[in-house]
């Protein structure tokens, strides 16, 4: 069974803070992106650690759901998703994609030509997508945008950033990401700050480990 386009909005509110710690991670990469495990070694990496739900989050591309038979997986349960690159206000933000139908054209035409623009090189720092335009093409995939780990987003007011996001259609918000290696250097909010504007606005809370290599539990 996979989660694709089907009240994915609920089952994400359905998540607690135990549930990201413990068997559930809705940040993952593969080697459809730069991942060093292929989708099928995430899926039975998860299997063996018992996890319920997880989601490959490969930037700029679904062709793991694609070009694999992952989503026939009912252990644990898929929920189809995308990390986009896009540029707001000077910044790189990741923005998130998830329950999207994976061949919604909108969609696929954000998404990556080539393997260049899913690995992290100098090319996906060129790419000329807007929050705006991610935003609803996500939205047109029957998905729901959700951004990533914001406390890494240089901004005088976090609130501020994210109620500007909010305006564009966001509706989710990376809750529970540990903030590992590189994260953590140029980590410039707090945790607590990115759980407040969440229960402030109202948003979707997330989590995941952001792996690119065998599934991370979250908790430190």
């Amino acid at each position: 069974m996979n989660v694709q386009n089907k009240n994915i909005k609920e089952l994400l509110l359905s998540f607690s803070q135990a549930d990201f710690e413990n068997n559930i991670d809705l940040h993952i990469h593969s080697t459809f992106s730069d991942g060093k495990l292929t989708p099928v070694e995430l899926l039975e990496d998860a299997q063996n650690k018992h996890y319920k739900f997880i989601a490959i989050c490969d930037h700029n591309t679904v062709e793991a759901y694609k070009k694999t038979d992952i989503l026939k997986s009912d252990n644990p349960k898929i929920i189809t998703a995308v990390e986009f690159d896009c540029w707001y206000r000077g910044v790189l933000v990741h923005m998130l994609g998830y329950g999207i139908d994976i061949h919604n054209q909108e969609l696929l035409k954000l998404c990556a030509k080539n393997k260049k623009e899913t690995e992290a090189d100098i090319v996906r720092l060129l790419n000329h997508r807007h929050p705006k335009d991610v935003i609803k093409a996500i939205h047109a995939a029957g998905g729901i945008a959700v951004l990533a780990h914001p406390a890494c987003y240089w901004a005088v007011s976090l609130d501020h950033f994210v109620k500007s996001l909010i305006r564009l259609g966001l509706d989710g918000i990376e809750v529970f990401y540990p903030y590992r290696r590189h994260r953590g250097i140029i980590k410039f909010h707090k945790a607590s700050t990115v759980r407040a504007i969440a229960e402030k606005y109202n948003l979707i809370m997330t989590g995941g480990s952001d792996s690119h290599g065998e599934i991370e539990s979250i908790r430190h």
